[in-house]
């Protein structure tokens, strides 16, 4: 680890999906190509854990409470603050709303720590949510904010071919085998926060 390494701070992303006649699609969109951490890369909507997020703590389902909380240390987000921080990035980048009190539909399917030598670095929990739980139409980006563009809905397959951070793609995989019906084998953890990454499974 480098001493000008910035620090890590916590982080949350919405991977949303939808049923097609076509297969499951997921929503991505391109970052900037003057943003500091991974420009002109195609990521799922998400972001750092502001300190309002928690002030109104959302029902989570048991199991990701348990499993958000596992390898956490005392200055983690709660799971709240996480699922708020997850809805609030959601509609600042996309203009949709996954109601407060459809938190429970988030399912905490992966976590990342963003290695060292980076410009940012991220403790990230991603979120898989069912698109049938917004609150308007999933094709409607009106009111989405300009941090990412060419916002759309692109089949698994064929989201593997855009210009992936190496993470996502990780998740892309992941997500791909668990909405195919793979068991439950735990959360992957890619945990880079010391000299040596080590990766575990949250169970």
């Amino acid at each position: 680890m480098l001493a000008t390494d910035p620090p890590i701070r916590a982080a949350a992303t919405v991977i949303l999906w939808r049923e097609t006649s076509l297969g499951a699609q997921v929503l991505m969109g391109m970052r900037g190509a003057a943003a500091a951490f991974m420009p002109s890369k195609y990521v799922f909507p998400g972001g750092a854990v502001d300190p309002g997020d928690g002030a109104n703590p959302l029902p989570m389902n048991a199991l990701c409470v348990r499993r958000l909380g596992i390898l956490a240390n005392d200055a983690a987000p709660s799971p709240g603050a996480l699922a708020g921080a997850a809805l609030r990035e959601l509609h600042e980048e996309t203009g949709l709303v996954l109601p407060a009190t459809d938190a429970p539909a988030l399912r905490f399917v992966f976590r990342a720590i963003t290695p060292p030598g980076r410009t940012r670095r991220f403790d990230a929990r991603f979120f898989l949510a069912d698109s049938g739980y917004l609150a308007g139409s999933p094709d409607d980006f009106s009111a989405a904010g300009d941090e990412l563009s060419h916002l759309h809905w692109i089949g698994l397959a064929e989201a593997r071919a855009l210009d992936l951070p190496f993470i996502t793609e990780v998740v892309l995989a992941e997500v791909t085998a668990s909405l195919r019906g793979a068991p439950d084998q735990g959360v992957p953890f890619f945990d880079n926060s010391g000299t040596t990454p080590t990766f575990r499974r949250i169970v």
